[in-house]
């Protein structure tokens, strides 16, 4: 796992650093701007783009990485310019340090200054193919003001290469909100890695995230402790179940799933049988009666027990009884896919819930809206496993969708130790919230994903691979890990246009293959 710290915990860092290491801010800010510069010459040589860069600086510190960093990328031969937003009376110490020293550069030899008045001397600076932003660093929390909104917005629809320093301007450090943020292709963050830059906006604005060091070491980071962790490669292959000589079909995991209606039936053919790909060795499906011909031919080696739904085509709490067996039977109970919300449906949802005759559950989708309908409050949910995406998490914890995105981290934090309950909030990225307090957020995936279903064969995953490993926590990382890694594995033979949710699944042994190569 790779941890992700807060701003006060690297604020905390700098300050060690300057006071009892005695390292001044100057240093550190040119031990900072050196990597910068390696960053941007290794950018501009792998994409072969003439050395001629444009960097937007403010007062604040941030603005001095940029005056320093412009000052190396000066000094090595690139073409410069620089755009001073805000007066020199109100910089920082360091900054006005380092935009001195580049403006007295600039005097003997020619680089080019322009002192922010309106948008159009953002205009000035659109063909240059390098744009650098040094203008807001990781203090900065809510909507951008002017001139910095107006100023973000134009320079997002400029084509150059766009390099942001530190953090993009206008996303949150902390949290990954914006309301709108300089979009970068790429970031070099100091010090350490922010949270922010792989959360929500953060994922779409920060591009391919870098870490530059101030000169002190990253161990002095070691003393911290985190919640919020990348998950690696590694962490997924460790965490794979592992497959015995003498295991048999009921030994390697027994999955019983409880899903699809007559108006839905796909749902339920794609989690199952993604449990029955992923591993496991028993995968048995609850379908209504009356229209089982519409899963059994998509089926292949899941069985179908078939429960009788007197032509309603869905589950009602008459059915409960005949399911019962099955519940006690299955090492895991994946429960929600294309179940549908009729009120009938919807109860039977609860009272299976309500009962808690199972060992493991995995409740997604249309389970999910029934609890939320209810009030999750009212149930035991300690060691389930919930997969919503981010509209239904919202339903769920009864708030809008947008104050969720404002704070991603804490509502699901908060849920997952209230409850006691794995939740694992689908999105770009996928994050496993767990009941010890930790987050881990998920490395893999392409857009390609959003589409239909995709979520259905994560459950289907998620749920085979609990019943074949006694840890879930850790059956849930490597499944979401390699669900995702399916996808992108994909690419090489398609587009994020042509695969589907079916493709994800056929390719999981495949991903599971790559994995074992690639870290083995």
């Amino acid at each position: 796992m790779i941890p992700l710290f807060s701003v006060k915990q690297i604020r905390e860092v700098d300050n060690f650093a300057i006071k009892k290491i005695g390292v001044p801010g100057a240093v550190l800010m040119e031990n900072a701007s050196r990597e910068i510069y390696e960053y941007i010459e290794t950018a501009r040589q792998e994409l072969d783009l003439p050395g001629k860069i444009a960097f937007i600086c403010s007062r604040g510190n941030n603005g001095g990485d940029g005056y320093a960093a412009a000052r190396h990328c000066f000094n090595n031969g690139y073409e410069i310019v620089v755009v001073k937003l805000g007066k020199v009376e109100e910089m920082s110490q360091d900054c006005k340090v380092n935009y001195n020293i580049l403006r007295n550069l600039a005097g003997e030899h020619g680089i080019k200054f322009i002192d922010y008045k309106s948008l159009g001397d953002i205009k000035k600076i659109k063909n240059y193919p390098i744009i650098a932003d040094a203008m807001l660093g990781s203090g900065i929390e809510g909507e951008l003001r002017e001139p910095y909104k107006s100023i973000v917005a134009e320079l997002n629809k400029f084509k150059g290469f766009k390099i942001a320093i530190d953090i993009p301007s206008g996303l949150s450090a902390d949290k990954g909100y914006a309301g709108n943020a300089f979009n970068a292709d790429m970031t070099v963050t100091l010090g350490e890695l922010k949270k922010g830059l792989f959360l929500g906006k953060g994922t779409i604005y920060s591009g391919k995230v870098f870490k530059g060091g101030i000169g002190i070491g990253f161990s002095i980071f070691d003393k911290y402790d985190t919640t919020e962790y990348l998950i690696e490669p590694e962490d997924a292959y460790q965490f794979m179940p592992e497959k015995k000589k003498d295991d048999y079909k009921y030994s390697a995991g027994k999955v019983f799933t409880i899903a699809g209606s007559g108006s839905l039936p796909g749902a339920a053919v794609l989690t199952s049988r993604a449990a029955l790909i992923s591993g496991t060795g028993a995968s048995i499906l609850a379908y209504p009666k009356s229209v089982r011909r519409l899963v059994h031919k998509n089926l292949g080696e899941v069985i179908v027990d078939a429960y009788e739904d007197s032509k309603k085509e869905v589950l009602t709490k008459t059915n409960i009884k005949e399911l019962d067996k099955r519940i006690k039977w299955a090492d895991v109970v994946a429960m929600g896919p294309g179940l549908g919300r009729a009120e009938e449906t919807q109860q039977a949802v609860l009272k299976i819930i309500k009962s808690r005759k199972y060992k493991n559950i995995v409740l997604d989708a249309d389970a999910i809206f029934a609890i939320g309908e209810d009030g999750y409050q009212h149930y035991n949910l300690k060691g389930a496993v919930l997969t919503p995406h981010h509209a239904e998490f919202a339903h769920l914890i009864g708030i809008e969708l947008e104050e969720l995105e404002k704070d991603i981290l804490k509502y699901g934090h908060n849920f997952a130790e209230q409850t006691g309950a794995f939740l694992v909030l689908k999105g770009a990225p996928t994050i496993i919230f767990t009941p010890d307090g930790d987050a881990l957020i998920n490395t893999t995936g392409n857009p390609g994903m959003a589409k239909f279903g995709t979520g259905d064969v994560l459950t289907g995953v998620i749920a085979s691979f609990i019943a074949q490993k006694n840890n879930i926590e850790q059956a849930i990382i490597s499944a979401v890990y390699i669900h995702s890694l399916s996808a992108d594995l994909l690419l090489k033979k398609s587009t994020e246009f042509g695969y589907t949710a079916s493709d994800i699944s056929k390719n999981i042994s495949a991903a599971i293959k790559f994995l074992r190569k690639s870290v083995a």
